[in-house]
């Protein structure tokens, strides 16, 4: 007897985690692999078709009702294909991942960005379970997010709605990666907080260990009660609650949840963000807010891409 599951694929810049999960969104099987082994000169794309291949061999009882991929970069979702990349990743611009994926495994194929995935994990299965309004927030190298509405994915005219990172909160401030000035990623992401204690470390301002300055080293430092990196951390907190307070005005979730590594921190990180963010919006908009830690971890992108199939009829 044949079963019916679904193929939950996770294409991240480094690896590619595959998964089957029933309909009601339970793992079954996951494994991971890595996409970056040549400097990526075979395609990630070529990589993700074998592997998979190779993954669904063991499992020949298996007949999938649908393909979710979560992937990274700007995901024209309407077309299942790769717009632009982060970090300018060798041969990922163009691939067209709906088509090749439907065409090897004769399966209806849904594709949408990682952090639009991941948000939709959460309301599925995750912190945001039930709701209906939900702004996720991904805070890493970079800052991420999706936007539910009414249950469903805010994805826009081509599906790049959600990168929230470049929401502009300084409009005469430092340039962005993406050309831009101010965005919030520059300012909010894990990328920003390392340059800051870096910078205060080489000016004088604080004192730091003669250690890696990385996301781990400085919330152990802050833990210590240091008090240069907690001002910094503090600062950077503020960053952050400027740009979720215009998500709050813009939005009007009921939920605002904060995803990342970061979001581990609930003393250092969660509790300090949740009170200015509260402080700071508008009284109508705050009233019944939640805003916490994510829940899924790195499962949250196979679960949402999973689930997208799903609202999508599959």
């Amino acid at each position: 007897m044949f079963e019916r599951l679904y193929l939950g694929v996770d294409i991240g810049g480094t690896a590619v985690k595959l998964g089957l999960l029933t309909e009601e969104g339970s793992l079954v099987d996951t494994a991971s692999y890595p996409v970056n082994f040549d400097g990526y000169e075979t395609p990630i794309l070529q990589t993700v078709l074998q592997r998979s291949r190779e993954f669904l061999s063991s499992h020949t009882d298996v007949v999938l009702r649908a393909i979710g991929v979560s992937a990274t970069g700007a995901i024209n979702s309407r077309e299942g294909i790769v717009a632009g990349t982060a970090g300018h990743i060798k041969n990922w611009l163009g691939s067209r991942i709906k088509e090749e994926m439907s065409a090897e495994f004769q399966a209806p194929t849904f594709v949408l960005n990682d952090a639009n995935a991941a948000a939709l994990g959460e309301v599925w299965l995750g912190a945001a379970k039930d709701r209906q309004n939900v702004v996720v927030v991904t805070i890493g190298t970079g800052v991420g997010g999706g936007v539910i509405t009414d249950g469903h994915i805010l994805l826009g005219r081509d599906g790049f709605a959600g990168h929230l990172g470049h929401f502009p909160i300084q409009c005469e401030g430092e340039a962005c990666t993406c050309g831009n000035t101010g965005c919030l990623e520059h300012y909010a992401s894990m990328t920003a907080l390392v340059r800051m204690v870096t910078e205060g470390k080489e000016k004088g301002k604080l004192s730091f260990p003669p250690e890696d300055i990385n996301g781990r080293t400085i919330f152990e430092e802050a833990g210590r009660g240091n008090e240069g990196v907690l001002c910094v951390i503090d600062k950077w907190t503020s960053y952050l609650a400027s740009g979720l307070v215009g998500f709050v005005h813009v939005f009007n979730p009921e939920m605002l949840l904060l995803g990342g590594g970061v979001s581990a921190q609930q003393e250092l990180f969660i509790r300090p963000v949740r009170e200015k963010v509260l402080k700071k919006a508008m009284p109508n908009f705050t009233r019944g807010l939640v805003i916490d830690a994510c829940r899924l971890g790195n499962e949250a992108g196979l679960v949402g891409a999973v689930y997208y199939t799903r609202q999508n009829g599959q």
